[in-house]
């Protein structure tokens, strides 16, 4: 396959593009079924995610499709990349990957914060075979699982560097996974002053030159980047990508995305932003993650607009959200994707003397979007702030609420182009039973083109399927007359009391209308009467002060479910969160278990005998360990204990320690 730029000037725009282009903006469902009036195949989409970013670099070579920023706290113009450029680099990187033996088949996983050369790994691993993005804050052993699930045969890595621990992990793991045959480390010292470099690298040395890693950018400087070496001709159904979902228990469940999914969720994402070619997209969320890869990144790729990679850490580095608003100025930013703790983050940030009416949109995705947050940004931004939903099964986006119609708080909004979805009734086998009435609860199903065709590993793919091709969510949702979509909490979140279901959201809105209350999450702690009773957990707003009696009072005044009162209301300081700011609430339920057990246990032994640890197994889930010196007697404690539905893990250790 050769690379050709050299027409681009005169390039027309893409069938697809013009297609879209003339499609009617998303206003209502109406408008969704003009638009789907016109058959799917009809688009003629690229077929790969690489001939998407050739068509772009033809079409505009001497445009920016991407600049780093590596420090949001200063005004710098940052590394540019034309679109010339960045595909040259991308089949670069394809060319370097299949010289180390990537075939179609083989995955190349990337252990990398948001830089320059982790786009070129994301789209040419996809070009070689198949990239399998990880979340780098996971411990080594979670890594290791998911390379092994993948068969990882070429790790990319950032190199040492202040502040990363990411190079720590792949010592630890390098030889865990039997697969392994390279890893490639990207020095990002590169991005920095010449002495600040040397420094840096007098400090903590890149590492000695091994058969088993080397220099990324030297490795692609080698290769050709006009043409793929393979000569591979990818076909639409072929696998693009490999995403863990969340990876929070048990063994790595991996989706697979092909090159279809991805093309046709830009596409469907397109329909709904309608992007302008001179757009500045800024990428501010980690890109392991699909809203990020997906949104933030291959949808500017295929209209030839510019993508914004904002620091390292993105919204996690130190200085980005307080200098947002400068940052928004400076490069004319017009939309960028968060989750709802950034935009509640952003509404403290002053825009000062800051000139921002380049923005014109943002998503909020991830998690509910609280109703006083998505009212105070709009009110103080003047922007369309969009809350949408989507899944890694789903590829990225299946719906949201239209950016020139009805914006509904609280809701999902529509189902985008081409994307089916169901709200029905299930019986306990999961199978179905029929579709829900307007407004009643049930359990959500999608399907359409962005849609994968199953988990890696077969067995995970129980259960998953209704109908034969409709995907079960898991999530609880509820559709109004006019189509919009409400999540109403996730089916495996339920709380059940003595075999009542009862809805997480519930409790948390309530909290959320507390004007001390900044985040809420609501579990589930064991009991020993009805497997589960109702718990809370809130960080407060800076400045606010209250205690956990009067929210429980709160409560009881806002619950009209008397079985949803929490039982107990514990303030942290912060809520914890994943990498991408969602609630991560099977911690929350692992110190629930901790919390209940050591009541148990400093009744029964005495304060401070038995130490607890609540986590998670692979085969059996959410577990104890409780460890006790071995002359303490434990038979009152554990016929306590088997009572409740959380299992123990026992170990005495000689003597008191």
């Amino acid at each position: 396959m050769t690379i050709d730029t050299a027409s681009a000037a005169a390039s027309p725009l893409p069938s697809y593009l013009e297609r879209i282009r003339r499609f009617p903006a998303i206003r209502d469902r109406a408008d969704i079924e003009v638009i789907e009036a016109t058959p799917w195949a009809s688009l003629e989409l690229p077929d790969s995610t690489l001939e998407l970013i050739q068509i772009s670099a033809r079409r505009r070579p001497d445009a920016t499709a991407l600049r780093f920023v590596m420090d949001a706290t200063t005004q710098q113009q940052g590394q540019r990349y034309t679109y010339a450029e960045f595909l040259a680099r991308v089949v670069q990187a394809a060319n370097a990957f299949h010289r180390l033996g990537v075939d179609s088949d083989d995955v190349v996983s990337f252990l990398l914060p948001s830089l320059p050369q982790t786009h070129f790994t994301l789209w040419g691993g996809e070009a070689a075979g198949v990239v399998n993005p990880i979340n780098p804050m996971l411990e080594p052993e979670h890594i290791a699982g998911i390379m092994n699930a993948a068969g990882t045969r070429v790790l990319v890595a950032l190199a040492p560097f202040p502040g990363s621990d990411i190079w720590d992990k792949v010592e630890a793991i390098k030889d865990r996974v039997p697969s392994l045959e390279k890893v490639l480390y990207v020095d990002a010292a590169r991005f920095l002053g010449d002495d600040e470099a040397r420094a840096l690298r007098e400090r903590l040395p890149l590492p000695d030159a091994a058969d088993w890693c080397e220099d990324f950018d030297r490795c692609l400087d080698r290769a050709p980047a006009d043409r793929l070496i393979n000569e591979r001709k990818i076909h639409p159904e072929e696998r693009a990508s490999l995403f863990h979902t969340g990876g929070t228990t048990g063994l790595p469940k991996l989706a697979p995305h092909s090159h279809a999914n991805e093309v046709a969720n830009a596409a469907m994402m397109q329909m709904l932003f309608r992007h302008r070619e001179d757009a500045v997209i800024l990428c501010g969320l980690p890109l392991f993650h699909v809203n990020a890869v997906l949104i933030t990144g291959l949808v500017p790729l295929m209209i030839g607009a510019e993508i914004l990679l904002a620091t390292p850490g993105g919204f996690r580095s130190p200085g980005l959200v307080d200098n947002f608003w400068s940052l928004v100025e400076h490069h004319r930013v017009s939309f960028f994707s968060a989750v709802p703790a950034i935009f509640s983050r952003l509404l403290e940030v002053p825009f000062g003397d800051a000139e921002v009416s380049s923005l014109e949109s943002a998503l909020s995705g991830g998690a509910p979007l609280p109703r006083a947050v998505h009212g105070h940004f709009e009110e103080l931004t003047g922007i369309s702030l969009i809350e949408g939903f989507g899944m890694t099964e789903g590829t990225c986006g299946s719906m949201a609420n239209p950016l020139e119609g009805e914006r509904r708080t609280g809701s999902v909004g529509l189902a985008l182009p081409y994307t089916g979805a169901r709200v029905v009734a299930l019986d306990d086998q999961g199978r179905y039973l029929r579709d829900c009435e307007v407004n009643e609860i049930g359990t959500l199903l999608i399907r359409g083109p962005n849609v994968f065709d199953g988990y890696s590993r077969p067995e995970q793919n129980r259960d998953i399927w209704v109908e034969d091709d409709w995907f079960n969510t898991g999530d609880l949702a509820r559709q109004d007359a006019d189509g919009y979509l409400w999540i109403t909490g996730r089916a495996k979140d339920l709380i059940i009391r003595g075999g009542h279901n009862i809805d997480p959201q519930m409790i948390e809105d309530a909290l959320y209308r507390h004007p001390a209350v900044q985040m809420a999450a609501a579990v589930g702690k064991p009991c020993d009467r009805v497997g589960e009773l109702p718990v809370a957990y809130v960080s407060l707003q800076p400045n606010r002060q209250v205690n956990e009696d009067d929210l429980l009072s709160h409560c009881q005044a806002h619950l009209a479910e008397k079985a949803a009162i929490p039982k107990n209301i514990w303030i942290l300081d912060s809520i914890p969160l994943t990498a991408v700011g969602k609630v991560f609430k099977p911690a929350l339920r692992q110190d629930a278990v901790t919390r209940v057990y050591g009541e148990i246990a400093d009744a029964e032994l005495g304060p401070g005998v038995a130490r607890i640890t609540a986590c998670q197994d692979a085969t059996l889930g959410l577990v104890a360990e409780i460890r006790v010196p071995g002359d303490v007697d434990l038979s009152s404690l554990k016929a306590r204990l088997e009572a409740f539905p959380t299992p123990c893990r026992w170990c005495q250790h000689p003597q008191r320690e």
